[in-house]
């Protein structure tokens, strides 16, 4: 099969990979009929974490191929849409609904799912089967539920947006806006994006952005802290994962506060006293995305919701290396591959 392989930082090369074969009876084998490149994926090709001659991607929908002989769920014939960690979906930590982090994980990015096909360990407990043939905008919504869509809904709910609430999202790539998208499904009064991209403020508009605040680190918390009369935002979303992103997160939200951090941490230190003075509540961490599938398949098939567009370049497999360097210069925000 042709599969994406990052052979070094900005080397990415889309060369054949053996067909995935089912290792353990509680295995499925899909055919991915779409992927897509991660804002995750950038951290590796911009040289800030190593790589070697690693298989690319961890997002994924696709129609079931073949099913391990412990499998009872998921059949061949099955259109399905997995997490991008796989999970039993029956052990205590998974049962208390924190699926990325089930005591039998297996993070899907290892085994590479920007292919033809891809081998997808704990098929019943990772995999959910989706009722009836989606449209392409339902299949494109689909995917973005694989990570960014349920990885911003969990962000939204660590960060308890509801009703009455002032929620700021800090950062405007694919999961700070999906995480708008779920702020104002799950009734937040005001939404303030974060953002200094012109077509990424639209598009937070878009999901239910009612402010946008351009200033960032110490002249941003003071911008969030005039919008809310001076207490800071009751909710907060932090996806962007650097130190300058988590430090505005905290200073930006009220003491009593929630932040939901789901940017992956890269070089992030917290000063315990000025942690202990924030009087904030912090949870974040892998999303478990598993948790939330099944509610926003159904919230797609259904369209109430339509996080696909949050994709602005599509692209076949073959061209993975000039989405990953459109996304690497801003030039896209999420980057569809098609399979």
């Amino acid at each position: 099969m042709r599969g994406v392989v990052m052979h070094a930082p900005g080397d990415v090369r889309v060369q054949d990979r053996p067909d995935p074969i089912i290792e353990q009876p509680t295995d499925a084998v899909i055919r991915v009929t779409a992927s897509c490149i991660c804002g995750s994926d950038l951290w590796p090709y911009r040289g800030a974490e190593p790589v070697h001659d690693a298989p690319m991607g961890h997002e994924y929908i696709g129609v079931v191929e073949q099913v391990g002989g412990d499998v009872k769920d998921i059949q061949v014939g099955d259109y399905v849409v997995g997490s991008f960690v796989a999970s039993d979906n029956t052990c205590e930590i998974c049962r208390a609904g924190f699926q990325s982090r089930c005591v039998h994980q297996v993070m899907m990015g290892a085994i590479g799912t920007q292919a033809e096909k891809a081998r997808i360990p704990l098929a019943d407990g990772t995999l959910v089967k989706v009722p009836g043939e989606p449209t392409e905008a339902q299949a494109r919504s689909l995917l973005a539920a694989s990570d960014v869509l349920g990885t911003g809904w969990f962000a939204a709910v660590a960060a308890e947006a509801g009703p009455g609430k002032t929620v700021a999202v800090v950062g405007d790539g694919a999961v700070g806006l999906l995480g708008i998208l779920a702020a104002k499904r799950l009734g937040a009064e005001r939404i303030i994006a974060m953002s200094r991209h012109a077509e990424r403020q639209t598009l937070a508009r878009t999901f239910g952005a009612t402010d946008v605040v351009e200033e960032r680190g110490e002249a941003g918390i003071a911008k969030i802290k005039e919008l809310t009369d001076g207490y800071g935002a009751h909710s907060t979303i932090e996806a962007v994962g650097t130190q300058e992103s988590m430090t505005q997160a905290i200073g930006a939200t009220r003491p009593g506060g929630h932040v939901g951090y789901v940017g992956v941490s890269h070089g992030v230190e917290l000063d315990g006293l000025d942690l202990f003075f924030a009087t904030v509540n912090l949870l974040g961490g892998p999303a478990p995305v598993r948790r939330f599938l099944p509610e926003l398949i159904d919230l797609i098939m259904r369209d109430q919701i339509d996080p696909g567009v949050v994709f602005d370049l599509e692209l076949p497999l073959e061209d993975a290396a000039e989405g990953y360097k459109a996304m690497d210069e801003r030039r896209a925000t999420k980057v569809l591959l098609t399979v």
